[in-house]
């Protein structure tokens, strides 16, 4: 109503990646919601081959131990009982490690490619959710980047990554366990060192991770570039915009360079620096233990302090060596694990970001159904398809319900529009047009000619004002309904991968091949039709590129002419045909709008002449309307 705060829409891009911090545990609860059973398998698969991973050090202990105690007995067969049991042990272990990496790296790979096939069918739904004016303020080719390089980026992190982070953190905990076990003085210097290479992680993985996010960020705006110049080549050619085009391109390809070299310096030295620390730490522990040794300190392990001798501890020593440079590897490998993780975080943060964008909200509940009138005018739904069409208004306040035939009145009162809240593009428009009417709308460009029929289709929301469609608020109506009594040719025509005859049927999928043909002869395609190498057969690919674009804006009018809606939207429908054929598609149109309702938006007279009303647009007001001789001996605008 006037007077009331305008809801208009902005345009401006909101689409930010959401914190890489908490998108690790939405990943995973993602993961473990849709794939309970595959994730507690993977986990335990990962977590035995963890576990079994780090027992060659536990076997080098009680090996040295048993054999020691045979030199001592001066006898190995008296321990040889002893050897034959660690032996089988080791061997069965081993196969147990064997047979669960085989099943860890099995259901992994299936894990990963479900999870895969649930994130892009999850994104493309939601993509069908989106309000058209996402699209509007988003690039292609930055969309088309969450299903190829974001989704690419978390493959490898569910794959790889996360199952070989997991597995080193089981590996080092159970290599805690049996450090302790063997010497809680050789286990704190270890902790010593580990703590300075977490430093040393926090410091360099830190300005890997914010780099390796605007990395994807840079990707997904280089690829929207690209995709523009590919879509746009013809006029980058005629405009000699080459050079340019380059000098673009360069600055995009500099950004990303840049930021990938930055992310991938870091991540690349870490490792080396990682080994080295993890070597200088076996040399210290090797020391500190030979030091403990010499100076006969005694040993303190889980079992408490123990008296040992020399020898005693030397085998604690050699057996603590090779647990100590395990247990730094695996932090060595979690690290670098550093570069994957934070690509993968990267981009599930890109596509949850996508994931997050508000649906098209649609709060209608009056419904389109099949209908059958009899001679009183009584309305009666039917689930056959009758060809009469009526809104279903169910009224909450009593619980009953009433129907509305459909005819194609549409009333605008008042309206007021802004896409940003800074400037309203339509002021006060009112207008009315009745079932069969065809109303025109002219102007300069700008004028508000096609957002008027963009509120029609409800493809934005007015800030002001009402719209009634057959006498019914159209905000009262359900989009898709409201979508399905409405046919529309625009000026860009979109054909799709098919055959010329799935194009025209894009219109209406239950449509017969003799109705599609009968749409195709209403728009006068039908003539070039035949003459295609396979007829209505003919494959179509790259948009129509192998059609001429006014034999593209043909099919689609023959696509909305099966439609057979009772409201018809032209906007430049026959711009990109010539004169001869405009008139023909006059007569079809003509033919098309009987009982309809038409609107119309051209700047080509022929086409708006023979209009019911033709309504003049400067600056978003209607400043002039009626018949074409009407306005012409109005001398005005």
């Amino acid at each position: 109503m006037k007077g009331m705060p305008r809801k208009t829409t902005s345009l401006k891009n909101s689409r930010k990646p959401t914190a890489v911090k908490g998108t690790l545990g939405k990943l995973l609860k993602s993961l473990f919601v849709n794939n309970k059973l595959l994730m507690i398998t993977v986990f335990t698969c990962v977590t035995i081959t963890g576990i079994v991973s780090v027992f060659s050090s536990l076997f080098l202990s009680r090996l040295l131990a048993t054999i020691t105690e045979g030199l001592r007995l001066q006898s190995l067969e008296a321990v040889w009982g002893d050897l034959l049991k660690i032996f089988i042990t080791m061997g069965v272990v081993y196969m147990t490690a064997v047979v669960s990496s085989f099943l860890q790296t099995r259901f992994i790979a299936i894990l990963t490619q479900r999870f895969l096939h649930q994130t892009r069918t999850s994104l493309f739904n939601k993509m069908q959710s989106l309000p058209i004016k996402f699209f509007d303020t988003h690039k292609t080719g930055d969309i088309m980047s969450n299903y190829t390089n974001d989704t690419d980026a978390l493959r490898q992190l569910v794959s790889q990554s996360l199952p070989h982070l997991y597995q080193a953190i089981i590996s080092v905990i159970t290599l805690l366990v049996i450090m302790f076990s063997h010497s809680i003085w050789l286990s704190l210097v270890i902790f010593f060192g580990v703590a300075i290479m977490f430093l040393v992680t926090k410091l360099i993985g830190g300005n890997s991770a914010k780099y390796f996010v605007k990395q994807q960020i840079s990707l997904g705006e280089e690829e929207g570039f690209i995709q523009e110049m590919m879509q746009g080549q013809k006029v980058v050619k005629v405009f000699c915009h080459e050079e340019q085009a380059k000098i673009d391109f360069d600055a995009k390809n500099e950004q990303l360079a840049s930021d990938a070299t930055k992310a991938h310096t870091f991540a690349n030295v870490l490792m080396p620096i990682m080994n080295n620390l993890g070597n200088i730490l076996y040399v210290l522990v090797a020391f500190i233990g030979g030091l403990l040794a010499v100076i006969s300190v005694p040993n303190l392990s889980l079992s408490g302090l123990k008296d040992v001798t020399i020898t005693e501890f030397l085998i604690i020593i050699i057996s603590f060596l090779p647990i100590c440079k395990q247990f730094t590897s695996n932090v060595s490998q979690s690290s670098q694990q550093i570069n994957s993780i934070v690509m993968g975080l990267a981009g599930a943060s890109r596509i949850m970001a996508l994931m997050n964008e508000a649906p098209e909200e649609d709060n209608g509940y009056v419904t389109l159904v099949n209908c059958n009138i009899d001679e009183n005018g009584v309305i009666t739904e039917t689930t056959e398809r009758t060809g009469k069409w009526a809104w279903k208004h169910p009224h909450k306040a009593d619980g009953t319900v009433t129907y509305t035939q459909l005819k194609g009145d549409i009333q605008m009162f008042n309206v007021d529009f802004g896409y940003v809240p800074e400037k309203i593009v339509l002021h006060d428009v009112s207008l009315y047009a009745k079932p069969g009417q065809k109303i025109a709308f002219v102007g300069s460009t700008g004028a508000g000619k096609t957002t008027i029929t963009n509120l029609i289709n409800r493809f934005y929301d007015i800030a002001d004002g009402k719209i009634r469609y057959d006498g019914i608020n159209i905000n009262k109506i359900k989009k898709a309904d409201l979508r399905r009594s409405l046919g529309i040719v625009l000026q860009d025509t979109n054909l799709f991968t098919g055959t010329v005859m799935d194009n025209i049927r894009y219109g209406r999928l239950d449509a017969t091949d003799e109705e599609c043909i009968n749409a195709a002869k209403l728009a006068y395609a039908h003539d070039f039709i035949t003459r295609l190498p396979d007829g209505y057969n003919t494959m179509l690919t790259a948009d129509g590129a192998n059609l001429s674009q006014g034999q593209r804006q043909l099919l689609s009018i023959a696509r909305a002419a099966v439609k057979d809606a009772p409201v018809m939207i032209l906007d430049e429908a026959t711009s990109s045909i010539d004169t001869r054929t405009e008139s023909l598609v006059q007569k079809g149109t003509d033919r098309l709008m009987e009982g309809r309702t038409v609107f119309v938006i051209a700047h080509r007279l022929s086409t708006v002449q023979n209009s019911d009303v033709i309504m003049v647009l400067e600056y978003g007001n209607i400043i002039e309307r009626g018949t074409h001789e009407e306005l012409v001996a109005l001398k005005g605008k």
